[in-house]
């Protein structure tokens, strides 16, 4: 469901009865007497529909986590905020980029529409920026040649299916995130699809190798083992993006994750 253009339908919609109202009909109508259903219901309406329009598309909209691709930064259920206008002001709808504002950067955490179906929205961690070389190797990040530095932790326990995955903190850019890894899982990615330059990326046993076009990210989950990325279906054009994720605001099942986004 393109939600956004809903939203932009219903404000024409409320907006042409709203203007109707206070340019033909309003002017005509007894000061007590009763408004219309079509101007209560309709025109009425308006204001708060342009707030939320005005809001949703240019400055902080609320998403919904669905999958555990992006723990243990992000749990299954978490809300989140993201800002619409760090990475460039663009049209709501059609998603063009009309001012720059800032670009992605190495560790940001990023909402954008999936490539294979742009209906669908999309979290990971920015890991590959245009030009560079990321390579994958047995589960193993490096960039540029320069491998990039994590740390053991303590081993990650999943309480909703009870089992352990390797822990690190990893330095990506200017920013400490932690990351997992299950070590039952092969290093190879077993499923690659036919994306845009493919011919950009080497697949071997030990996973891949890919340099990012121009206009392009290359995306990971913080769940390395089971996050569906870039190392699967490619990169993400820069008019795919729609912003950068910044608060969790609420979580119906942990009160406690409020605020805790790192």
């Amino acid at each position: 469901m393109n939600f956004a253009l809903i939203l932009f339908i219903l404000l024409l919609v409320t907006g042409a009865l709203y203007a109707l109202d206070v340019v033909r009909f309003r002017k005509t109508r007894a000061k007590d007497a009763k408004e219309p259903l079509w101007v209560e219901w309709g025109a009425g309406f308006f204001p708060v529909i342009l707030v939320v329009f005005v809001l949703r598309s240019f400055i902080i909209e609320p998403f919904k986590i669905p999958s555990g691709s992006m723990i243990p930064t992000l749990l299954v259920g978490d809300f989140i905020l993201v800002n619409k206008y760090t990475y460039g002001i663009r049209l709501p709808v059609i998603n063009k980029k009309i001012i720059d504002v800032n670009l992605p950067q190495r560790g940001d955490v990023m909402v954008f529409r999936y490539p294979e179906d742009p209906s669908l929205d999309y979290i990971k961690r920015v890991v590959g920026l245009p030009g560079d070389k990321v390579a994958y190797q047995n589960k193993r990040l490096t960039i540029n040649g320069q491998p990039v530095a994590v740390k053991k932790m303590a081993d990650y326990l999943h309480p909703e299916r009870l089992y352990y995955s390797e822990q690190y903190t990893e330095h990506l850019g200017e920013v400490e995130h932690r990351l997992l890894n299950d070590t039952d899982a092969p290093a190879f990615i077993p499923d690659a699809t036919r994306f845009p330059n493919r011919e950009n990326c080497i697949y071997n046993a030990a996973g891949v190798i890919c340099t990012v076009p121009p206009g392009h990210y290359f995306m990971i989950g913080d769940n390395r083992d089971n996050s569906r990325d870039s190392r699967y279906w490619g990169f993400v054009p820069e008019e795919n993006i729609v912003g950068k994720a910044f608060f969790i605001w609420l979580n119906f099942a942990d009160f406690s994750r409020i605020g805790s986004f790192r």
